[in-house]
């Protein structure tokens, strides 16, 4: 699941504009995060945003940062993190219902190549 929806070195509005572009509702993505080094964030979008949750990696595992510090859930890695929260998405996040797969993106760019244009100015 993580090598289908983690697009690497991508920023904020990239991915605001992958998710605004070909996702819907409860579409997400996993990328590198800008602020801190080793970190990611999950993407999510619920119109008429796109939610950013990011997650970082201590000797404990894997977690969701939480909000006002609350105690995290920790994951021994990121693929049971997501999938976890793909079956019971915590109170405080957008629910993880669509994997925007990079594989679909790369179909659909081949069959316009307008669209293969823009995906690749990201």
């Amino acid at each position: 699941m993580l090598s289908c929806v983690y697009y690497g070195h991508i920023d904020k509005e990239g991915a605001e504009r992958l998710l605004e572009k070909h996702g819907k509702d409860g579409s997400f993505l996993l990328r590198d995060s800008q602020s801190v080094r080793g970190a990611f964030c999950l993407c999510v979008r619920k119109t008429p945003f796109v939610h950013t949750y990011r997650i970082e990696h201590t000797s404990l595992g894997w977690a969701v940062e939480t909000i006002n510090r609350a105690k995290p859930q920790w994951f021994p890695s990121l693929d049971e993190l997501i999938e976890c929260y793909r079956k019971h998405t915590p109170d405080h996040m957008v629910p993880l219902l669509y994997p925007l797969e990079k594989a679909n993106l790369c179909v659909e760019d081949r069959s316009n190549p307008v669209a293969k244009l823009s995906y690749m100015e990201m």
